[in-house]
């Protein structure tokens, strides 16, 4: 009986149902990954999850007080606070900075090759050298101190004070330009030239071309380019701890160097309850912003 719905079914919706055999191929081709990712990432943090419950010593069941003691831990608010500033100050500054060179690259049609390029290097430059000379321009007696003493000023010590976060911003956009810059020339590519010779032809000027017909459609590529910008904000620890260490100036102590020195002293209860926190947190943003792409885009 349901062999002979199923033919029905095909004949008047003009479509055949796929066979058990071509459902569970794509299964088979995806097992290893689905492996790998459950076997390194998914029980592993899974057993985080049910470590945050717990007491270290004795394996006993504490309910929530791990996170109520990072919530109340000092180090963790100033870790916290510095993270969300840094995300405030960086994300809209590197969104904005590489969409504004992908389109003066875009316009400078064939001759932009070499400067895409340029804008690539940073991703190819091996993280110590990058370092290395960020240590020698911003350090105390560096090079940036010794061109501002050449015409009789005396420089800061930049690491060991407020101007610190500068220098880690100034960091991530120089490491992530590039990349998003060619995420947005992707996007930009793949607007029909059409709509802007029509919108030009009926008076529109550049700046009406760019928020009726630009903003709309880079809609799928600002969402990517965003979630992706926010990922490699968590990989900067990389570079701040070679160039200030495990305990840098207040102004740039992030979370990940918090949780870096909890893992050197094996405070397991506030790292695992910290970590799956921070886990929601970041899981709830990209959900939310996901639902707004989603609702902007039907709205198109």
């Amino acid at each position: 009986m349901q062999k002979k719905q199923r033919k029905l079914w095909e004949k008047k919706c003009s479509f055949t149902f796929p066979s058990k055999k071509e459902v569970w191929i794509p299964w088979l081709f995806l097992l290893p990954s689905l492996l790998g990712v459950s076997i390194f990432v998914l029980i592993p943090f899974a057993d985080v999850v049910r470590r945050s419950f717990l007491n270290a010593v004795g394996n006993t069941f504490v309910g929530l007080e791990n996170y109520k003691s990072v919530l109340e831990n000092p180090a963790f608010q100033l870790a916290a606070g510095n993270t969300l500033h840094f995300l405030a100050v960086c994300l809209p500054l590197l969104l904005g900075s590489s969409l504004f060179f992908a389109i003066l690259l875009l316009k400078a049609g064939k001759k932009s090759g070499i400067l895409k390029s340029g804008f690539l290097l940073p991703m190819a430059v091996p993280a110590g050298s990058v370092v290395l000379f960020w240590q020698l321009f911003f350090d105390k007696n560096g090079i940036l101190n010794q061109a501002i003493r050449y015409f009789g000023e005396t420089g800061p010590d930049y690491m060991n004070t407020e101007k610190a976060f500068g220098v880690l911003v100034a960091v991530y956009l120089w490491k992530n330009l590039g990349y998003d810059m060619i995420l947005w020339l992707s996007g930009l590519m793949g607007i029909p030239n059409s709509l802007y010779e029509a919108a030009k032809m009926d008076g529109a000027g550049e700046f009406q071309c760019f928020c009726h017909i630009t903003c709309p459609l880079l809609l799928p590529t600002a969402f990517l380019t965003g979630i992706l910008s926010l990922v490699n904000a968590f990989k900067v620890f990389r570079e701040a701890y070679m160039i200030a260490g495990g305990y840098p100036h207040d102004s740039i102590y992030m979370l990940q160097n918090l949780f870096n020195n909890w893992f050197i002293k094996l405070d397991m209860q506030k790292m695992t309850a910290a970590a799956v926190m921070l886990a929601l947190i970041l899981g709830l943003v990209l959900f939310g912003s996901q639902k707004i792409e989603e609702k902007w885009g039907q709205g198109m």
